[in-house]
């Protein structure tokens, strides 16, 4: 097989990407002022990329395998040319539209109205299906400062992405309508799909991705619990399956193990001290598969 290409776009997606890579065993490191990370996988060869047309280069077939945000697939219109292999779930974020918090949305939109945005595909499909009158005007980077509730902003309507809406906020602009959601997403290109030798390894990468993302959510707990308070014990525990059960030395008692969800460790932990646990442990996971 050749080379797996694998693009990482810079910014924040590469600094997520690149803690997930290192926390399956594949380490990169990125010479300065280059664009080609080496790794310790023979097999694989990276190039780093910006995020907007990494989506672009996987659907011309000039990588097998890339990480970017659905919402540049979209702007991309490349949806169909590329295959999502999975939701990594990292950096969710809404596309919105939001205008000035002072004024009427449908006052707005009664008039012609100037869009200022990174998404100019995205942005006119929404012109469109909103049958609007309107120009799309292009920003590169921060935008908010474009919309104003004044007669010289350059702008009436922000179509942008957000996470918690602070900085939209902060900028005095309310969201009235959302485009669709995104976040980073794992996809392949058609060809390499196709080839059984590199559909096999993508699909190892993804089994190893699941694995180490079910584990950042969860938990090994570990105790001890006489033998009286065993079957009252078992039946208080959540788990992934059932329990891992050992008998400890001289038929006192049991030790068990569950893996639990972190979120459940606050309330889960006073109860099985209540329920007869001791010598209670709690140790990070690498991997759940």
């Amino acid at each position: 097989m050749d080379k797996l290409r694998i693009l990482l776009a810079k910014g924040r997606i590469y600094e997520s990407v690149y803690e997930l890579l290192n926390d399956v065993g594949i380490s990169i490191k990125l010479p300065d002022r280059t664009y080609f990370p080496t790794t310790n996988q023979e097999d694989l060869a990276f190039q780093v990329v910006k995020p907007q047309i990494t989506s672009v280069l996987l659907a011309a077939g000039r990588a097998d395998l890339g990480f970017s945000g659905k919402d540049w697939v979209y702007e991309n219109g490349v949806q169909d040319k590329v295959v999502e292999i999975m939701d990594l779930g990292f950096d969710p974020v809404r596309i919105i539209a939001a205008i000035p918090d002072t004024l009427s949305y449908d006052a707005v939109l009664k008039s012609p109205v100037t869009i200022a945005t990174e998404y100019q595909n995205l942005s006119a499909q929404w012109v469109k299906d909103k049958k609007l009158e309107g120009t799309i005007f292009r920003t590169w980077g921060t935008s908010e400062g474009f919309v104003r509730d004044s007669e010289d902003s350059l702008a009436q309507i922000l179509i942008d992405n957000t996470s918690t809406g602070s900085s939209l906020r902060a900028n005095n602009l309310k969201i009235v309508d959302t485009l669709m959601e995104s976040s980073t997403r794992m996809y392949a290109s058609k060809a390499a799909m196709e080839d059984p030798a590199k559909k096999q390894k993508i699909m190892e990468l993804k089994m190893l991705f699941e694995a180490v993302l079910n584990a950042r959510g969860r938990v090994m707990l570990e105790m001890n619990v006489a033998k009286d308070k065993f079957d009252a014990l078992v039946k208080g525990l959540p788990s992934m399956r059932s329990p891992t059960v050992s008998p400890l030395f001289g038929d006192s008692g049991y030790a068990v193990k569950i893996a639990v969800k972190k979120s459940e460790v606050p309330v889960l932990l006073p109860k099985l001290q209540a329920l007869g646990a001791t010598d209670i442990l709690e140790y990070a996971l690498r991997k759940v598969l």
